[in-house]
Formats: structure tokens, sequence, C-alpha cells
């Protein structure tokens, strides 16, 4: 595809693909500066009736005559080449761009804190965003769910920042050019589109090697891939935050394995259902103890490195502090569902084998002595494919697990393993079929006292609320 680049954002902006979560906030983004804004999307959702609400005209399907007289034409990365808006768009000579470099446009005149990794990187811009917001610091923020407490994925601010989700997926964050960028960890993903490992690291690498001169990277140090491209970052050791600046970019390290990190945490403490405690050491020195609850250590990572973002832009430690015991997290992050017949149902939008294992741990952490029952989707058949080692060994913590139908995305089966394959391949998993026929599946087999989690990115939350209803016709 050949896009026209473009300096300024012209006024009719449609928009393909509409309903992801990604291109809803650039919609809401645009339509708070003031900019006519159309959309279109295959199925209508939630997402596409929070943008009408907001004055966004909505098509469902794809269609030549959605696009009417827009100036500009922004698509996902999901769409297809021969998309008919896209097409139509290009016959007319409309300028066209992937949805990428239309937020690069939107951060212009902002500081840009970019949070990119395979992992953590909804739950750690979400964070940023809310102690920025809190701190009356008024950010513009795109992020890839909903932030509880503010209830939207995006939200334009007259504030000097703007916090995106750097999302590696089709080198979206490539677009971006940081004042601080965060990495949350590095971890085979997306090899559909990179090929191989080592060029989705050299990626990150490109990434960092685009953040402004006088800026910072925040790295997790418990990563090596995340060490391994820091390296040329780094021919000597980073300065002190606040002190002259001795080479372009500033980098600050935070970690729960090595106490040499400049963030260390540690002593972490479960308090139930009421999240986690720990303490947070700069530098080898106290600096403070703070209260989370967000659930799993892998959350105090992702608090970790929202700790070194505040200080970074001068929040307080007190405002820091007070603004992780508040944060209730993102939506399908470790989210409660509801209540019936004794069980709890919750939802998890974990979908690479770290994340799933991560909340696994979490849940047995959080809901002692409970029986932990899983229904996971997997997330492309591709994807299942590269990642079945560990597939195989991420699933421990659950008492008992149910495998649906493959999430197919973009994909045909032929491109790699899908559901029943992944089902083989686990001796405890029972394949169950489609989203509705697996509620079902699963409803017979959960019991009082028991914890059912949907587990994938796809449409796999939609087997909660149904399990809740099949539990109270009991």
């Amino acid at each position: 595809m050949n896009d026209t680049a473009i300096r300024a954002i012209p006024q009719r902006v449609h928009l393909v693909g509409v309903g992801g979560i990604h291109m809803s906030a650039i919609a809401k983004v645009l339509r708070a500066r003031g900019h006519t804004v159309t959309g279109s999307d295959l199925h209508l959702s939630p997402m596409t009736k929070t943008v009408e609400q907001m004055g966004v005209t909505v098509h469902e399907g794809h269609a030549a005559e959605n696009i009417d007289d827009a100036d500009l034409v922004v698509y996902t990365s999901a769409a297809h080449v021969d998309n008919p808006e896209i097409s139509e768009a290009r016959r007319r000579g409309i300028p066209t761009m992937k949805r990428a470099e239309m937020v690069a446009l939107l951060q212009e005149g902002k500081q840009v804190i970019a949070v990119a990794g395979t992992h953590g990187k909804t739950t750690t811009s979400s964070l940023i965003a809310y102690m920025l917001k809190r701190a009356g610091k008024d950010p513009t923020f795109m992020v890839g769910g909903v932030i509880k407490d503010f209830e939207t994925n995006a939200m334009p601010g007259e504030g000097h920042h703007f916090v995106v989700e750097a999302d590696e997926y089709d080198r979206a964050f490539l677009a971006y050019r940081p004042h601080i960028a965060v990495v949350t960890n590095i971890e085979p993903d997306h090899l559909d589109i990179y090929g191989s490992f080592e060029e989705l690291q050299r990626a990150f690498v490109q990434f960092l090697a685009q953040v402004d001169n006088s800026g910072f990277i925040v790295a997790c140090t418990d990563s090596p891939p995340v060490q391994a491209c820091l390296l040329p970052q780094q021919a000597s050791p980073s300065p002190t935050v606040g002190d002259d600046m001795l080479y372009p970019v500033h980098v600050v390290s935070y970690s729960l394995l090595s106490p040499e990190a400049d963030w260390f945490g540690e002593k972490i403490e479960s308090k139930g259902v009421d999240g986690l405690s720990f303490v947070v050491r700069f530098r080898k020195h106290f600096w403070g103890e703070v209260i989370t609850q967000l659930p799993g250590v892998h959350n105090v990572a992702n608090a970790l490195a929202a700790i070194a973002v505040g200080e970074i832009v001068g929040l307080s430690k007190r405002e820091i502090i007070a603004s992780i015991g508040e944060f209730h997290g993102a939506s399908r992050r470790f989210e409660l569902v509801g209540d019936a017949a004794g069980v709890t149902v919750m939802d998890s939008y974990a979908h690479h084998p770290t994340e799933v294992r991560a909340d696994l741990a979490a849940a047995k952490l959080r809901f002692p002595n409970r029986r932990i029952v899983a229904l996971f989707q997997p997330h492309t058949y591709t994807r299942t494919s590269y990642l079945l080692d560990e597939f195989r060994t991420c699933f421990g913590d659950a008492d008992a697990l149910f495998i649906t139908d493959t999430y197919a995305a973009r994909e045909e089966p032929e491109a790699g393993i899908d559901a029943r394959g992944l089902a083989r391949e686990l001796p405890q998993a029972t394949y169950a079929g489609s989203v509705v026929d697996a509620a079902k599946v699963v409803a017979e087999a959960l019991r009082p006292g028991d914890v059912f989690f949907t587990v994938g990115a796809g449409d796999v939350e939609l087997a909660g609320p149904e399990v809740l209803r099949l539990l109270r016709e009991r």
C-alpha cells in the first residue's frame, strides 16, 4: 500500500476499522479536537456505539461509498489490501495512512511517553495516564484497553504529555518519537509479521534509537532481550536522573530480581482480594512502601515502571503512591464479571503463554484454596504454533482447563495449529467447541467455590456472562 505523507490533519477523516481499540481512540481524540469523523467496521459493537455517541458517523460493513467526502482515510493494520474503502480513496486521490502514522500526527507538539513491550503495555500506560491525570497534568492518552477509572481508552488533554501504548504489531511503534520510552519485556510474538525473534528485537532497538536526545529509556532489566536491546544505548553507564546530561539518552532500569537496578521492588506480600503490598528502593535506598489493588507479581513490575516515569516527569512521591493505590486497572485485565451459584466469574485478556502463566499465578494468590477453572481461546493459528512449547507448560495453576475455538483474526487454519490441535497437546485440557458451546460445557462442570476465568484476546469474554446466566438458572 502506498500511503500519502501529510503534514497536517485535514478536517474530514474517515477511519477504516473504527471499532478497534486503537482506531476508536483516534476517533475520540479527533472528535474532541473538532474534526468531522466517519468510520466503518465489519460489525457494530459497544465501542462503535461509544464513538457514535461522540458524533462519529459509523457504517456497518465496508463499502466504497462510506468514505463520502473524506479528506483523509486512516486504516487499521488488520485491513486487507483489497478493502473497498482504501481502494476507493486511492482511486480518487484521497490521502491514506495506517493508524500509527495518524497517532504520530496527533502527538505533535506534545511530550510523548510511549509504553512498549510484549506484556504489560496496557496496564502500565493506563497507570501512567491515571497518575498524570490525578496530579492535574491533563494528559492526552491513547491506550489498548478501557481504563476503568475513566471508562475510556482515550482522552484528549490540554497538558504537555501524550501517553501512548506503543504496539509492536505491524511495527506500529516505529512511527513514534518518544521523549520517554518504556520497555516492559520482550518475548517472541507477532512472528507472522517479523519472521524471527531476532528481527523483532531489531525493531525494539530501532524504537529505542528514536527516543529524543535528552530523553529517557525506562527498561525492565529482568528481561534479557531488553538488556540486549539496551547495549547500543549504553556505551557508558547511564547518568543519574537530574544530573547534567552526559549522553543523549538517559537509561533508567527497574527490576524485581536485581537490587542493582535503579528501581527495585521487594518484600512483595499478598493482601488477598485487596491486592499486594511491596517495598520500593531507588538506587538501593528505601523509597517507599506501595499498595496496589492489581493482582499478581507482574503488576508490581508494571507499577515500578510507572513510578520511574512519575519521578522523571516531576510527580511527588505522595502523588505516585496514592495513584497506584487507587488505580483499578484496565478492562479485561483480571476483571470481575460476576458471581452466581457460589462461582466467581473473571475475565483475562491474556493470550501469550507468559501472560497466561502470570494471571493464573495471580489467581492462586488472590483466590487461595479455591478451584481455578479456565476457558482459553487461542489467538491466531500461527501464535499457537510457534509458542506451542510454552503453551504446554503455562496452564499449571489451572485445576481444570477447557479450550474453545481459535480466534483467527486475519488468518486461515492452515497457518498453524487450531484449538483442537492445542487441546491434544495438553493432557489436562478438554476441547469445548465454539464460545457458545463452551459456555454450556463449562457451566455444567462448575461447582460452588470455583473461580472461572475466560482467557484470551478474542471474543471469549462473551462466555462469562452466558455462564453466569446458566448458573443462575440452576
